[in-house]
């Protein structure tokens, strides 16, 4: 459940940050594509459709995505998602075969480099 909600909320916080942050937009460019997250054993998945510099997310599976990132199961999928060194905790899953790429893994990388226009802006303290 907390890598359906997980997927759900990527999906949420991409489409915002394709609305509202420049930086992000810039990086989608000119792209025209879908891309899924999913597991292994076909319990969840979550396909993205970037389109004219915006982000929609589905339920489901897509029918033809450009490139497809499949975890062995939910737990793992989260796990790995929220890892501190998320790069290495992709390497490693890809190295035991417990993380799989379908289609092109340029596009992974690009997805890879999108996610850190995600994080939540912190909120200046003012000082008393």
């Amino acid at each position: 459940m907390k890598f359906r909600f997980l997927l759900w909320m990527l999906g949420r916080l991409m489409a915002k940050s394709s609305r509202t942050n420049p930086d992000f937009q810039k990086q989608l460019g000119d792209k025209d594509l879908t891309f899924q997250l999913h597991t292994l054993d076909g319990k969840v998945a979550r396909h993205y459709v970037v389109k004219d510099q915006r982000v929609t997310s589905h339920g489901g599976t897509a029918t033809d995505p450009a490139f497809a990132i499949g975890f062995k199961d939910s737990a793992y999928g989260f796990a790995t998602m929220n890892a501190k060194n998320k790069q290495l905790a992709f390497m490693q899953g890809i190295q035991n075969k417990d993380i799989q790429i379908q289609g092109n893994p340029a596009l992974v990388m690009w997805f890879q480099g999108l996610t850190k226009y995600l994080k939540p802006r912190k909120k200046k303290v003012e000082a008393a």
